[in-house]
């Protein structure tokens, strides 16, 4: 009997035990969560840094690296306004392409080693209404044209690669893509160089009757374009508006004072310019202070348009 009764009190002995210690540790790891609760209260009325771990949507390569764009060339208009790491743009909806597309083209830049050229065409994810696509210029007769060209932006590979997001193109006629609009783009290297740097805006002029609209999104094409070019150092500017088709003309010929685009356009261009300086430099035009090339044009004339 009396061995009987010493082996029940050492179990409830041991049963009290085990429950003390489940006890205890409970109370243990409640008190821990609550301290660990505590230390992401906020300090001193700050709300704590919160860091996400969520990777499903990782940033796409032209959201990675900020714009160096100055935002002083940004025009003043309606569209929504969309940042690359080099150019940027205003992104005209109801046209489904950029109104305007500007960026800083330097010497510097384009004595540099070329990135090879990527045609890598593709809808731009930063625009939030969603861009056009390269399936809206299928078989429709038209060039996908870029607006910041691949060639200004050919010294960074990065730089390179988002002049081929659907925001920078628009529809243009086979024969204006390769033959005048080139020797603009060439000509355009050509006055950076010279002048160490160039403020470049550049788009189609949507506010007159286009040639008709392409693809599922209804894409307009443009029955003209234009670029507005302004050398800082030197306080030029000049400006063209060329029709949408092939040309024989001088590039000269389509040379107009930058006040006369934005009647044309309904764009306000280098806004934050003074006054003054505003005013004088959009209502003059000096085309001697641009020089062209003579070779060039009878290469467009003789060749380019000839291959269209």
């Amino acid at each position: 009997m009396t061995r009987r009764r010493f082996s029940s009190n050492a179990g409830g002995f041991l049963f009290k035990t085990g429950l003390f210690a489940a006890l205890a540790s409970l109370a243990f790891f409640l008190f821990n969560q609550g301290d660990s609760k505590k230390s992401n209260r906020p300090i001193d009325g700050k709300p704590p840094v919160e860091i996400s771990d969520d990777r499903s949507e990782a940033p796409g390569p032209e959201s990675q690296t900020e714009s160096q764009v100055p935002e002083d060339i940004f025009p003043a208009s309606s569209g929504e306004l969309v940042r690359h790491t080099w150019y940027a743009l205003g992104y005209a909806e109801d046209h489904e392409q950029a109104e305007w597309v500007a960026y800083e083209l330097t010497r510097e830049h384009l004595n540099e080693h070329w990135a090879e050229r990527s045609n890598t065409f593709r809808p731009d994810q930063a625009v939030h209404t969603e861009s056009a696509t390269p399936r809206d210029y299928s078989s429709s007769g038209y060039d996908k044209g870029h607006l910041c060209p691949a060639a200004d932006m050919a010294f960074d590979a990065t730089a390179m690669d988002e002049t081929f997001l659907m925001s920078n193109m628009s529809p243009q006629v086979p024969a204006f893509n390769k033959g005048i609009w080139r020797e603009l783009e060439e000509l355009t290297r050509d006055w950076a160089r010279r002048f160490k740097h160039l403020y470049v805006v550049t788009g189609p002029v949507l506010t007159q009757h286009g040639l008709g609209k392409i693809g599922f999104n209804k894409v307009t094409v443009p029955a003209a374009y234009y670029k507005v070019l302004f050398a800082p150092d030197q306080q030029r500017g000049i400006a063209f508006i060329l029709p949408n088709l092939m040309s024989e003309k001088l590039v000269m010929d389509f040379a107009c004072p930058i006040d006369q685009v934005e009647e044309r356009t309904g764009i306000d261009f280098f806004p934050k310019l003074p006054k003054a300086l505003g005013e004088a430099l959009e209502g003059s035009l000096d085309k001697n202070a641009w020089p062209i090339s003579r070779t060039r044009y009878e290469q467009r004339v003789k060749v380019w348009n000839v291959r269209r």
